[in-house]
């Protein structure tokens, strides 16, 4: 955990640091639009809203005690997580992913040097690397937590000896679950436990890929014209996509201090991006070479981590899930659910 939470904080601060460029296009942006002034004070409310938007939002499932709907128990939990997976999925492949497009096929950039759809590639490559990064994460916690929980010592004749008494145990008390049983079920639990952990990082870390970007983005823009209609689409994606992730963190476990580390962090990754566009907007070109690269790749390798979470680590896993597969009404709940929230989502891309 602390290097997972070392990785994305060297990533916060090299983000930014890789668009200091000069000036290699013209600014598109017209100089009328601008107003310093009127965009600091909508800049300032986007830092609140977002950041009290990201808190409620990935706080609320983390406290399903306090809110029983929110439980992992609940069927609503289904719903609200389909909804947010629906957010998620529409936010990498309806605002990310094009505006990673845009960004790389600029005409800013000596006449498209990459000769193919390279979003798409690096996009692809992204959710690729993402699958192999779930399965080899995934594999390395299981074997290690099932070497520490199965030593291979010189206690042989003690675990013999605690599966005999578990075994007489429940032929004492008439039960008839055995020694093997009990620990094929707590392996099964076991297995479900660090999955949910390793999707929960996984899906952290793209979330803060595209929000350190789109907060820069926001920070560094002087319009208020461009500036109004993202406050609102950035409040609302954070909003749900904090509920999904804080969906899987409760699912997950965690002691307090994680939980409290990675809600913190999610809550303040896009508002230290505005803050930081804010600071650098006076030597920031969004039209320079090296930053319409750096968006464009950095765009495109979170859209792909969004679409494969999406659809793989939070979907599927509960579309499949026996619970909702025998259930009719919540499996009619979930998929409208979905697409609600996809559809709201995409309906933003009108505006911003």
């Amino acid at each position: 955990m602390k290097s997972f939470t070392l990785l994305l904080v060297i990533l916060l601060f090299l983000l930014p640091i890789s668009v200091f460029s000069e000036c290699t296009c013209d600014k598109s942006e017209v100089e009328g639009g601008k107003n310093r002034a009127e965009a600091l004070k909508y800049k300032l409310v986007a830092i609140a809203t977002i950041l009290i938007a990201g808190g409620i939002g990935v706080s609320v499932p983390v406290l399903s005690k306090t809110f029983p709907s929110f439980s992992p128990e609940n069927d609503i939990f289904f719903m609200i997580k389909a909804f947010a997976a629906g957010v998620i999925l529409a936010t990498g492949m309806v605002h990310v992913l094009p505006d990673a497009f845009e960004s790389l096929t600029s005409p800013c950039l000596n006449e498209n040097p990459w000769g193919f759809p390279f979003s798409g590639f690096v996009a692809m490559l992204s959710a690729i690397g993402t699958l192999m990064v779930d399965t080899f994460a995934t594999s390395y916690y299981q074997r290690s937590h099932f070497c520490k929980a199965n030593p291979v010592s010189g206690d042989a004749e003690k675990v013999g000896d605690h599966q005999a008494h578990v075994h007489l145990h429940t032929h004492a008390t008439h039960g008839h679950a055995h020694g093997s049983t009990l620990s094929s079920n707590e392996e099964s639990s076991s297995s479900a436990l660090i999955r949910h952990r390793v999707v929960s990082q996984v899906l952290e870390m793209g979330i803060v890929v595209h929000s350190v970007v789109i907060g820069i983005s926001l920070g560094a823009s002087e319009s208020p014209k461009t500036i109004k209609p993202l406050v609102a689409a950035l409040t609302f994606h954070q909003l749900f996509e904090g509920m999904g992730l804080g969906g899987c963190i409760s699912q997950a476990t965690f002691k307090a201090k994680t939980i409290t580390v990675m809600a913190i962090f999610f809550a303040l990754t896009t508002p230290i991006g505005v803050a930081i566009g804010i600071g650098i907007s006076n030597i920031y070109d969004e039209n320079s070479t090296t930053a319409l690269i750096v968006e464009g790749i950095f765009n495109s390798a979170s859209a792909g981590i969004l679409v494969y979470m999406a659809l793989v680590d939070l979907l599927a896993a509960d579309f499949m899930n026996p619970r909702l597969q025998n259930n009719s009404r919540l499996q009619f709940g979930a998929n409208f659910s979905l697409l609600l929230g996809a559809g709201c989502m995409s309906l933003l891309a009108k505006w911003a």
